[in-house]
This record gives structure tokens, sequence and C-alpha cells, in this order.
């Protein structure tokens, strides 16, 4: 039996790797967002694409397809050549596809192969800092007092954001009007603007606004308390058991060479572990990051495929 030597086998994995990066090389990669402008995955997008250019030696750009809660723009992904020239970068709304567009043209787990799970944040509710709600209880309270009368606005209908105010309405008893919207920056606007009560977004949506003052974060549901908002209990603390965090996550059309998905996977790891990148992602945009392997981010998609699946359907949402 022959054994390979550590430097014979950085060999044969160069040699392998070789064709896919130099016909990435001279051509651009495209990161496909499946979102507007201005929302967090966007950002996410637009702060790896510098170092990802670099480490990849190809032009890198970043394209955003908006429409139909990001299934217009997976799509594209989906039925792109497997070349290692195209790449989805996409939200936790991913995950609620297949329950929110059952005719789907593509299917999420045998078009799409995963590259990589980049981190999360916990959901969070905030308003702007003239409205009366302070506590998660001043908006229960609230919306008991005014049924249907107290707003609030998300990236979508059917976005995991969407889905947890659906939750929280149902465990406290309340009926609130929904507002969705677009892309994240779209919400922030007009909860900015004044023209919606409140919104829900991830922490790191609503982290440079709340930081500026223009948005008050009320509550959060991640699991604990994030470091960089220690003041803002957490739905569990404020006597609401429920949880929902943002994710983003890489992936490739289905067939993408492996060695391509390894590079893209070591490029983003390298990327997003340098000091300016990380952190931005965990202070600025208030992230945890998790940058898994191509396995981790399969078996944590078919997880929340399987949970928000069922709130989806149990609660009859549509896209529309």
């Amino acid at each position: 039996m022959t054994t390979l030597t550590r430097r014979a086998a950085l060999g044969v994995a160069a040699a392998l790797a070789a064709p896919v990066i130099a016909r990435a090389q001279g051509n651009a990669i495209r990161i496909v967002v499946p979102f507007a402008p201005g929302g967090s995955t966007d950002a996410v997008a637009r702060l790896v694409a510098p170092g990802l250019q670099q480490r990849l030696g190809a032009s890198v750009v970043v394209e955003n397809r908006s429409g139909a809660a990001g299934s217009i723009g997976t799509d594209v992904v989906a039925k792109a050549r497997p070349d290692g020239l195209t790449w989805l970068l996409t939200f936790d709304s991913h995950a609620t596809l297949p329950a929110l567009l059952p005719q789907l043209p593509f299917n999420l787990t045998r078009d799409l192969d995963p590259v990589m799970l980049i981190g999360g944040a916990p959901y969070v509710i905030a308003c702007r800092p003239d409205k009366p709600f302070r506590t998660l209880a001043d908006i229960i309270a609230a919306a008991r007092a005014r049924p249907d009368a107290v707003s609030y606005g998300s990236t979508g209908n059917g976005t995991i954001g969407h889905l947890t105010m659906i939750l929280l309405q149902g465990r406290a008893n309340i009926r609130m009007p929904h507002l969705p919207y677009r892309s994240g920056g779209l919400a922030v606007n007009d909860a900015v603007a004044g023209h919606v009560d409140m919104m829900i977004g991830s922490a790191a949506l609503v982290a440079p606004h709340a930081a500026g003052g223009s948005l008050r974060n009320i509550v959060q549901f991640g699991p604990e308390r994030l470091p960089g908002l220690r003041e803002i209990p957490t739905a569990v603390e404020s006597g609401v058991d429920l949880q929902a965090e943002a994710w983003w996550g890489v992936f490739a059309p289905a067939g993408t060479p492996a060695e391509a998905v390894a590079r893209m996977n070591a490029a983003l790891r390298e990327t997003l572990s340098e000091e300016r990148p990380r952190r931005t992602m965990t202070e600025t945009q208030q992230a945890r990051l998790v940058l898994s392997d191509p396995e981790g981010l399969r078996v944590f998609l078919d997880r929340e495929i399987a949970r928000w699946g069922a709130v989806v359907r149990e609660n009859r949402i549509t896209a529309d």
C-alpha cells in the first residue's frame, strides 16, 4: 500500500485544483445575492468580495437578483454552469422556499451544493426612538389594547422575521398587521421614517441604525444576549419562549468541482478571519461567526427547512 507524504498530498491537491483555478483566472467570479441592495446579505457579500478577489485571483462581482422571497436569484445560480464562477450568498429565508413556493423551478438540496455557513445573528424588534415601546411587554400590551392597529415591517412574507412574529402573536394571543418589504434596507427606511410602528430584522441589519440613534432595539431572539447588545433582553427573558436567528450561507450550482468548493470555502474562511472583516461582522453587524465546512451547512439547512417549513404550512403563509 502506498502512503502519500503531506508534501505529496498537497501537490496532488494543487494539481487537481489547477484546472478550476486556471479557468477562474481572467473571468469574473459572480456572487449572486437574491435580494435588493441595502440589506445585511448584500453587505456581507460586499464585505467579502475584496478578500475573495485577492485569494481567488479573479475579479469578483456582486450581482443583486431580488424577487419572490429570494427564489429568483437562487434559480439563477441553480441553473448556472458548475464551473466555479457562480456562487450564491443568501439569507435564512432560503430555508423557507420549499414550503413557501411549492412550485419552485429548482430543488434546494439537489440543485445546489453547500459551501459554508458564514454565521448568524439574532432577530431583533426595533422602533423609532419616539415610539412608546421599550419592552416586549409594551408591544404585547399595546397590541392587546388595539388589535390589528400596531404594525410591524419585515423583509418579506415567509421570511424568518415574519414567521417569528407569527409565532410571537400566537403565543401572546395578539394580532398585528404586517407590512412586507422586498429588502431589509426598505424595511429599515420605513421604520426610521415612522411609516410602520416597528420592524423585525437581524441584529446585523438594525445595528448601524441603532448605533446612530435612528432606531431603538427592544428585544432580541437569540439564545442569549449578544456581547454588543448586553442591555437588550432576550424574548425568553421577557417571558416568551421563542428563539430565531438570521444566518448567511454560501452555495454553488450542483456539480461544482469539489476542489472549487474547497477553494471558495478556504478563501471565505481566510477573508473573514482577517481582523477588519471579522470585527465588521462581530461588532458592526453583531454577528456570530461559524465558518463551517460544506457538510456543516448541509446539516444546518436540513434542520432549518424542517423547522420553518412547518410554520409556513401551519399558518398557510404565501409569498404574496
